[in-house]
């Protein structure tokens, strides 16, 4: 939790104490305890809670947004939550409806990232709003707050928020030279059947050389009084 709130900070996604991190094990959850500051975290500012968020576990309160934390678990089984205030990804939130899908790799978070109706942060309203932009994606923006990823692990939930700020970022680009193209269904299918076919994302390694042919076989010359 340390070193992925830390990363983050690193990566220019967090800012003072806003946002907030989680990962699941079990019927368990570490959560970031509220007032930590995220690019600073140490392992004792990490508080544990079950399912219905009572503290088993850490000396400091959790954070205000521990109710969409828990959401997100139940409704969607993932591994861990990224909550944060990321600037290009919260510039978006207080522009669009959606970030559409203006390039392919935001098919790695479900295609267009829906952006949840702005409510006070830390409030059932706000997390509802959430759990409901998030059906069938990774990741949501928040309107006028911020963004929030999930992942099967903590490391990909912190991909995942990576991601969508490059995204956010790339679509204020375009969108300061002109409309930016979005890509249409078929297009986003014919990726998609394009990286399964080619296995897109992993390594592959290459292929052995064939081996060389075998020489031919010489004849041998015929010994002394023997006829061919």
């Amino acid at each position: 939790m340390a070193d992925a709130c830390r990363r983050l900070g690193a990566e220019g996604l967090l800012i003072g104490t806003a946002g907030n991190v989680s990962v699941r094990a079990g019927d368990l959850v570490a959560v970031t305890a509220t007032g930590a500051v995220l690019a600073r975290l140490t392992p004792d500012q990490v508080t544990v809670v079950d399912l219905d968020g009572t503290v088993v576990a850490g000396d400091l309160q959790p954070t205000s947004e521990l109710e969409l934390h828990l959401g997100v678990y139940r409704r969607y089984g993932v591994g861990a939550v990224v909550h944060t205030h990321a600037p290009m990804a919260t510039a978006v939130s207080c522009v669009l409806d959606e970030l559409p899908c203006i390039h392919y790799q935001l098919l790695a978070l479900g295609g267009t990232v829906r952006v949840a109706p702005y409510a006070t942060f830390g409030t059932p309203e706000l997390a509802a709003s959430v759990l409901t932009a998030l059906d069938g994606r990774s990741a949501a923006l928040m309107a006028n707050h911020g963004a929030v990823t999930h992942g099967a692990t903590l490391d990909d939930a912190v991909e995942n928020a990576l991601l969508l700020e490059w995204g956010c970022g790339v679509y204020r680009n375009a969108a300061a030279m002109g409309r930016p193209r979005v890509l249409d269904e078929q297009q986003q299918v014919a990726v998609i059947e394009a990286a399964v076919a080619r296995r897109y994302g992993a390594t592959h390694p290459v292929p052995p050389a064939p081996a060389p042919p075998a020489p031919p076989a010489q004849e041998q010359e015929p010994t002394k009084g023997e006829s061919r």
